[in-house]
């Protein structure tokens, strides 16, 4: 082949296919890396049995401090805990038995009691005769009696040659000193079991690597006789070449690669450039639509010894040539692998012919099914030519039962005929002499068909059969509907009789509505009038009921005589007072209702709005020690009237504090929120159940009931509070839980010019809504 052919191969390969063959094993670059590998791995090794070892030495050092240190601090302790009782007991010496038991936590530990001068008053366990002074005990060189408790726990070696961890303690006011001595060996036993437990770990872990180390060695060895074996089989496929007159074949199923020989590369144009082939290129070159090599792995991974498979490859100058491979699996007796080894050979032209015949077969096969009649084609011999689905539908045949070339009696032997419940009378036989005869019938299951028959001029037989069931439908539809047409124009006329009866008495029931609307309108008028009046007649007297019991409860005018005459004075004040509270609510709320309430908003700082509101319950939340927080972010500013949001932030921070126990919390947090302002009154009060949720917000509507109700209250703040919110253009929402608290949202608009005129015009204007957004 000419290079130009070489390099359209080598390109294609290693962009349109996105693979690349791979590189030749006598590569000098990977005998490099390998003569390097097997000195490197070696050397790895040996460095972290080295860094292993460090490690462990570390690790058995670091829990040796470890202990000492956490001895230490308890001998340190030690000595301050017994300075302290023995202070308590008054200094007696008797007492250091009970201070130090016997007991395994503190093998050999001593206890000593100083006098003021230096000397030995008591000792447990008891000294030698010889020892009276501390630096007797301890050796001269000590540096306790100097330093004292500043020195903390210090490891000493005494004269007879032991170590010890040594703490001084003062008793207070000059009394003496404390010692305490802790030998050091019983404490390090443990250690040296650990440490020993260790070391044959680390030891076993060693002789593990050095056997990795070993096998890497042999695992090398091996790797260079596959090397070997490999020749041999370059060698053995150069002898098949000289033989063979076809393109060979050689797959390395275990390594995924392929040998071709010279003659495949030139049956497909290309040229050799590696000595294997990689699995995913050969299986690019593979048409699509003849299988891939997936299938031919998966079918050799079952066992399957023998191939004979015919596909197409694309050649070099990107035209698909037909192959016909034949191969048989053959084992590697070097490595007990398995090999393809075949041949291929051009069947391009045998293709071409096998596909114009199908071809031509296939186009009449797809028109025949494409008809929308069942279809059927017999020979001479009543033997099956041709079917479509629909003749196979019709007779309950599958696919194997009607293939080509079986006879009449065994096709519809194995179907079953369709059962004719009538036949047309008006086309029961129409025959044009004896060859051709077409008629319809009505099958069992409400079908109609038009069934034409006809004979071929080979003298075979063709049957075609029309379903024609939709147009039988629709004549029998145009008759019904013209029945349904007659029907349909009496009911018309009695529907219109119908519909003049109940425009008339729609139109009373219209006139009816319109007189209980207007009696219901003025009914709540009244209602919001009476309630006005009353409430404004009820102030004055409770007026003078609440001075007058001021002045008698302050004694104005002079003692009452009996003390409790003032605790009455002091019920009635306050009974007025929650009496007279009720009354403005009442009021507020018929104001609301009646449409008397003006607003003057304008954008006040909501800082400033959330403070003056909380000095009103400040006393009674400090008395109930309910926590009260404020969570406002500075420069928001709230679009409000003033009294109205004084009002609003009244009712729900004392609804807060009302319905919190004792030790509870109260946040109010104020945030934008796009074009509105949101306030948020969180506490972690009684909650409120889901299902009185909606009733929430009502006027004189309240969660307890009448005969346990807790709290006192006209049921009003809330209807007040979502009223007046409302006015302002905004809403209330309220999230609530029983036992956990309560979170109510007041949403209201921003400050903006056009919004504060908007809200001016609206709240001057009379509204005929206003009862249902004070009631919502």
């Amino acid at each position: 082949m000419p290079e130009a052919a070489s390099a359209s191969f080598s390109a294609r390969a290693e962009s349109s296919l996105a693979v690349s063959w791979p590189m030749r094993v006598q590569d000098p670059r990977l005998g490099l890396v390998e003569r390097w590998l097997r000195y490197a791995v070696p050397g790895i090794l040996a460095v972290f049995l080295a860094c292993l070892i460090g490690l462990a030495a570390l690790h058995i050092q670091g829990q040796k401090a470890e202990i000492l240190a956490g001895a230490k601090a308890e001998v340190e302790g030690f000595a301050r805990l017994a300075a302290r009782a023995i202070t308590s007991a008054g200094g007696r010496a008797g007492d250091l038995r009970a201070l130090l038991p016997e007991s395994e936590r503190h093998p050999g530990r001593r206890l000593l009691l100083l006098r003021p001068d230096a000397r030995i008053a008591a000792a447990h366990p008891p000294l030698p005769d010889s020892s009276t002074t501390l630096a007797e005990v301890l050796g001269e060189s000590e540096p306790l009696s100097g330093l004292g408790e500043r020195a903390g726990a210090m490891a000493l070696d005494l004269p007879g040659g032991e170590s010890v961890l040594a703490a001084i303690h003062s008793l207070p006011d000059g009394a003496g000193q404390v010692a305490v001595l802790q030998p050091i060996e019983p404490l390090m036993r443990g250690w040296s079991a650990r440490a020993r437990d260790q070391i044959v770990l680390v030891a076993a872990a060693i002789l593990v690597i050095v056997g990795v180390g070993l096998a890497y060695g042999l695992q090398s060895r091996q790797a260079t006789r596959a090397d070997r074996a490999r020749e041999q089989i370059r060698g053995r496929l150069e002898t098949a070449l000289r033989r063979g007159a076809c393109g060979l074949w050689d797959w390395d199923i275990a390594r995924g690669r392929i040998y071709w020989s010279d003659s495949m590369y030139a049956l497909l144009g290309y040229q050799r450039q590696h000595e294997y082939l990689s699995f995913g290129a050969v299986n690019a070159l593979v048409h699509p639509d003849d299988g891939d090599l997936y299938s031919l792995a998966r079918g050799l991974a079952a066992n399957q010894t023998c191939v004979d498979h015919a596909f197409r490859m694309r050649g070099a100058d990107g035209a698909y040539v037909w192959l016909r491979a034949r191969a048989e699996v053959m084992p590697d007796a070097t490595d007990g692998g398995r090999h393809l080894v075949g041949i291929a050979t051009d069947i391009t032209e045998q293709r071409a012919l096998e596909e114009t015949n199908a071809a031509s077969d296939m186009r009449l096969r797809d028109a025949v099914e494409a008809i929308s009649e069942a279809f059927v084609l017999w020979d001479t011999g009543n033997r099956l030519v041709l079917c479509n689905s629909k003749f196979r539908h019709l007779h309950a045949l599958s696919p194997e039962d009607a293939q080509s070339g079986r006879s009449y009696i065994d096709v519809m032997g194995r179907g079953v005929l369709p059962q004719v419940r009538r036949e047309s009378p008006e086309a029961n036989l129409a025959l044009t002499g004896l060859a051709a005869r077409t008629f319809e019938a009505e099958l069992t299951d409400g079908r109609w068909l038009q069934i034409s028959e006809r004979r071929t001029k080979d003298g075979g037989y063709v049957s075609v059969g029309t379903d024609i069931t939709s147009l039988k439908r629709h004549q029998e539809q145009l008759q019904a509907s013209e029945r349904e047409l007659i029907e349909t124009v009496k009911d018309l006329k009695r529907s219109r009789r119908t519909l003049e009866l109940q425009t008339q008495q729609l139109a009373d029931l219209a006139e009816r509505y319109l007189d209980q609307k207007a009696a219901a309108e003025a009914a709540s008028q009244a209602k919001s009038e009476f309630l006005a009046n009353m409430s404004h007649e009820l102030r004055t007297p409770l007026n003078a009921i609440i001075g007058f019991a001021d002045v008698m409860e302050n004694a104005v005018l002079g003692p009452l005589g009996t003390p409790r005459y003032t605790e009455y004075c002091r019920d009635i004040r306050e009974s007025g007072s929650h009496l007279l509270s009720m009354i403005d609510d009442i009021l507020n709320m018929a104001r609301l209702e009646a449409r008397r309430v003006r607003l003057n908003p304008r954008t006040i700082p909501a800082d400033a709005a959330v403070a003056s509101v909380l000095g009103l319950v400040e006393a009674a939340a400090r008395e109930k020690g309910i926590a009260v927080g404020i969570d406002v972010q500075p420069g928001i500013e709230l679009l409000a009237d003033p009294s109205a949001m004084q009002q609003i932030l009244a009712n729900l921070v004392q609804n807060a504090v009302k319905f919190t126990p004792a030790g509870g919390r109260i946040a109010v947090r104020v945030r934008r929120a796009g074009a509105s302002t949101h306030l948020f009154v969180e506490d972690s009060g009684i909650g409120i159940p889901r299902a009185d949720l909606a009733r929430l917000g009502r006027p004189f509507t309240q969660v307890e009931a009448q005969m346990t109700r807790s709290h006192k209250g006209s049921g009003l703040g809330l209807a007040i509070t979502r009223s007046m919110v409302e006015l302002h253009g905004g809403s209330l929402r309220i999230r609530s839980e029983e036992t956990v608290g309560t979170v109510v949202l007041v949403r209201l608009p921003a400050p903006a010019p056009e919004q504060t005129d908007r809200l001016g015009r609206a709240v001057a204007a009379p509204r005929n809504d206003g009862r249902k957004s004070a009631a919502a």
